[in-house]
C-alpha cells in the first residue's frame, strides 16, 4: 500500500567528465548505504537517466536520488544528520554538480 507524504527531496548528481558507469553505481550505492536509514526516510531510491530522447528531458545527469518524508521537520532532521554529512563527505569526488529539487505535495 502506497502512503501519499508530504515531502520529496530529488537530487540529481552530475558526474565528471571522465566518469564512468562503474562511478555512477558505487555513488547509488552508497547513497542507499548511507541514507536509507537515516530516522524520517519513508522511502529512498536511486537511479540513472532513462534516455527518453525529448527536448524537454534531461539526461546529462549521471544518477538520481529521491528520498520521501512524511513532512518537512523530517527532512529538516536529515539533512542535519551525520550519514548524511558522511554521504557528502565520502562521496563529494563522485560528482561534478548536483542539483536539488525539494518538493511540497500537494493534497
Amino acid at each position: 500500500m502506497n502512503v501519499r507524504t508530504g515531502f520529496l527531496h530529488l537530487v540529481y548528481f552530475y558526474l565528471p567528465e571522465n566518469a564512468g558507469p562503474e562511478d555512477a553505481r558505487q555513488l547509488a550505492e552508497a547513497a542507499r548505504k548511507y541514507l536509507t536509514h537515516i530516522p524520517g526516510v519513508l522511502r529512498l531510491e536511486t537511479g540513472v537517466p532513462a534516455g527518453t530522447p525529448r527536448d524537454v528531458v534531461d539526461n546529462t545527469y549521471g544518477v538520481a536520488l529521491l528520498v520521501e518524508f512524511a513532512d518537512r521537520e523530517a527532512h529538516d532532521r536529515y539533512q542535519d544528520h551525520p550519514d548524511h554529512r558522511r554521504f557528502i563527505q565520502q562521496c563529494r569526488p563522485l560528482w561534478a554538480t548536483v542539483r536539488v529539487y525539494d518538493t511540497l505535495l500537494l493534497t
